[in-house]
Order: C-alpha cells, then structure tokens, then sequence
C-alpha cells in the first residue's frame, strides 16, 4: 500500500490493517514520517520528531504481529503528543526557552497509556508558551501554520497537533484544552475535537498551572477514531485526583452506533452575547439544521447566564501566576511577551478576587445546569470566525465591531469553567476555503452523548475526504 494512502488511513482502519497483516507498523510509521519531513518546514506542526524512538517501537509492534500475540487496540497506530505533555525521555519543552533541554523522567498518565495500547509515538507537537493563548507561536519554535493556508494561524493552543491530523502527519494526536485549546485548532483546522468531562482522562504528571480548567482529550479525522483513542485514555488514575470512574456505559467507540432521534437539541447561535462572522453564522446555522434531519427536536435558544469573561480572565491569570511568577523577574527576556502580559495580570490578582471568581464559578455552573436540564444538547459555532493571520494579533474586532479580550473565543472557554464534554465537528468551508466548525456540548459526563451526536452529524455531512494542499479534495460545502 502506497505511503501516500497510508497517510490518510484512519486510525480504526490501521489498526484492522495491521491486526490483519496487510500492513505492517514500520510501514505505517515510515510513511508518516515521511510526510512529516516532507510538509514539516512548511507547517512546522511538529518541535520535536521522535524517529529513533518512533522506528524502534514499530519494529516492536511488527515482532509481536508476527509472533501471533494478543494486540491492545491501537497496535502500531502513530499518535502525537502536545509538548505540554509529558513524555518519558521525549523532549518535552512547553514550547519555552526555559525547558528547551527537558527530558522528563516520567510519562504522564495519558501517555502511558497510549503506550500501553501499543500507539507508536511519533514526536511532540507544537504549543505555545505554557500553552497560555489560542494561537500557535513560541519563542522556541516560531510560527505554526495552517495547513489550509499557510498564511493563516492554526490556533492553538493545541494547534500543532491541529495542523498535523489535517496534514496527514499522523491519525491520532494528543492535545490538552484549558479554554478551547483543543477545539479552536479543530476548528481552525477542520477536523474533530474532544474535550471529554473534566476527569474524564487523568492529567499530569506535568507543567503546572490552570489545574481545574484543563482537559486532555483526542484530535483526529474521524469521530470513531476520537472514541477508540477515549477508549484508551478514560479511566481513574490515583495520581490525579480529580479523575472520573470509569464510564458504566461501556466502550465510547459502541456510543458512536447509538444516534440520536429524539434528543432535544438547543442551538444557540451567538450564546446571548457573541459577534460572529456572517459567513461562520450561516455555515453553522444549516449544520444546526441537520440535527432536525437526524430526528432530534432542535430550539433556538438565548442562554441567561452572566457573562463568564471575568471569571475565567482572574482565575486564569492567577493560576498562571501562580505557576510561573516565580520566574519573571529572572527571565522575562526569554518568555512571550504576552505571556508576560498575562503574568503582570495575573500579579494584581487578590485572594479576595480569586476566590470571588470562583465563587461565580459556581453559580455559573448552576445556571448551565439548570438550562441544560430542558436539553440533551447544546450547540453552538466553536469560533465566531474563521482562522486569521499566523503572525497575530488576534482580531480586535468583528464585522466591524469591538470585541472583548476574550471576545474572538467566546464559545469554548464557559465549558471549561463548567467542565462539561465539548466536541466540535467541520461544518463546511468558507469562500476562501478556510474550515469552520460547529460545537456540540453535552450534559455534566454525557461524553457518550456528544460522540453519538457527532457520529451522527459525520453521518449525514462527511469531512474527511477534504484534504488541504497537495493532497487536497474539494472542500464540501454544508447544507
């Protein structure tokens, strides 16, 4: 099978075809490479490229095909990992100066587990500094690029992965989400996104910071592949101790089987308070109606809740603060100057203010869940525009209007407040072919929801055959 084919293959797919024998791991974890080293100057999607590694465990994984023994799911499959993770003996940088030489001594749990399901890790994707803004640039490792257009961000701050799965670089990618940074990418990038419920994969050992905000989760093509990646990474692990038991409804690859005629769906197409791009509105308003297609009662809706801008802006600063503070003094030169922003910020932050904001934290809370008690789901655009110049800054306005500082990412970072599982799935292209994405959030720990939801959505308006670049099919138009 050609190396150019393999690429694209999806993650269920390889791992059928190795079980099978009609491909083997290295040849998988050689045509990934490839292509990583063909596009990687060009995208810069990855920090770090683990090929020693990579081509010693897939020669491991061909041993124990051969050898006829039993093989965990996602045998020989490549997967990625965000460098915000920790990687045993892989760099692992955070996308600072101040760890450019970091080679932890340990896996996070996520990793280890990946490891465990006889993944192939491949290499370490870009982020920004301590992954603390929604674009993908470092001091590090420069700009990472869309690989839609070249010129534009791929967001972040899991947008390395991002860039790598719409790539080809690679089915699987491992990414974190503290205010949107698995889903911006996703939908910057056009594929899918998974924050799963908070606790729902065991975070850490890692960088500190943003400890009740963050969630690691799957960025892939397909749904089906985000689920049988979950299937690997959910579970409780004793050293975090906010992590979820295990979900009773069995394996999250058989939720993506279940449809969803008869849910009741809430679309709210600005959340009460959003500026949105025109085009994004009317792209996400006809993927909205799909759902009515799909057998679900679908409401258009204006949540109440207060705007969560200020919690999320003091908790997030502090924490950050928190984290890092003690290192500015010495190293400001060295740090993303607006990380150094968002530090100073963070600085003026009170105990007081703090525990004020969390403190609305929790009505907020209560108020989603009151809302999403009339509902199975809420849905919503992901972004309120399409991918904008890599070289920043973010966009200060929309359709001419002034925005908040939080005002180009409006609908991700609420749901990390609230720790709900957000998904978002491609919802077409716009006229100059960028991706936009729709997103789905589901209940407090109905992950099983949202990958039903979007399996379906999949179903009735199929993305993965639209391939940027070289390798580019027509986009698909929604509607």
């Amino acid at each position: 099978m050609a190396g150019a084919e393999l690429a694209w293959r999806s993650a269920v797919e390889l791992a059928e075809l190795i079980r099978d024998k009609q491909v083997s791991p290295v040849e998988v974890t050689d045509a990934i490479l490839a292509r990583i080293a063909e596009l990687g100057p060009r995208l810069n999607a990855f920090c770090t490229v683990a090929e020693e590694e990579a081509r010693d465990a897939a020669l491991a994984a061909e041993v124990a095909v051969l050898s006829g023994e039993p093989l965990p799911a996602l045998h020989g499959v490549p997967v990625s990992v965000k460098d915000l993770v920790f990687t045993r003996r892989i760099r692992t940088t955070g996308g600072s100066r101040l760890f450019a030489g970091h080679y932890p001594e340990e896996d996070a749990v996520s990793v280890e587990r990946l490891r465990e399901a006889g993944a192939v890790i491949i290499g370490k994707t870009a982020t920004p500094e301590f992954g603390h803004k929604g674009m993908t640039d470092s001091p590090l490792f420069g700009i990472t690029r869309n690989p839609w257009n070249l010129e534009m961000t791929p967001g972040g701050s899991s947008g390395g992965a991002a860039a790598a799965v719409a790539a080809g670089l690679g089915p699987l990618a491992l990414g974190t989400d503290g205010g949107g940074s698995i889903r911006i990418p996703a939908s910057f990038c056009g594929i899918y996104g998974l924050k799963p419920s908070f606790g729902r994969v065991p975070s850490g050992p890692g960088f500190p910071g943003w400890e009740t905000f963050s969630h690691t989760g799957p960025m892939t093509r397909t749904v089906r592949d985000a689920a049988l990646m979950l299937d690997v990474l959910a579970g409780p692990d004793d050293r975090d101790r906010h992590s979820l038991p295990a979900d009773p409804g069995g394996p999250f690859l058989a939720a993506c089987d279940a449809g969803i005629a008869g849910l009741s769906v809430a679309w709210a197409p600005d959340l009460g308070r959003a500026l949105v791009d025109p085009e994004v509105a009317a792209l996400c308003q006809r993927a909205a109606a799909e759902f009515e297609s799909l057998g679900c009662h679908v409401e258009v809706v204006v949540p109440t809740w207060d705007d969560p801008e200020e919690i999320f802006r003091v908790m997030a600063a502090a924490e950050t603060f928190a984290a890092w503070g003690g290192r500015l003094a010495g190293a400001e030169p060295e740090l993303d100057r607006t990380l150094v922003t968002l530090l100073r910020f963070g600085q003026t932050v009170t105990a007081a203010q703090y525990l004020e904001a969390a403190r609305r934290r929790r009505e907020l809370w209560g108020e989603v869940q009151r809302f999403l008690a009339r509902f199975d789901l809420l849905i919503t655009p992901t972004m309120p525009l399409p991918a904008f110049p890599a070289a920043g800054p973010p966009p200060a306005a929309i359709n001419g209007r002034a925005i908040s500082p939080l005002g180009w990412l409006p609908f991700t970072f609420p749901f990390n407040l609230t720790g709900q599982p957000a998904a978002t799935v491609p919802a077409g292209f716009t006229a100059s072919g960028l991706p936009v994405g729709l997103q789905i959030v589901g209940r407090r720990h109905a992950d099983r929801t949202v990958l039903a939801a979007s399996a379906a959505f999949e179903a009735v308006a199929p993305w993965s055959g639209s391939r940027p670049g070289a390798d580019r099919r027509p986009p698909r138009a929604c509607g």
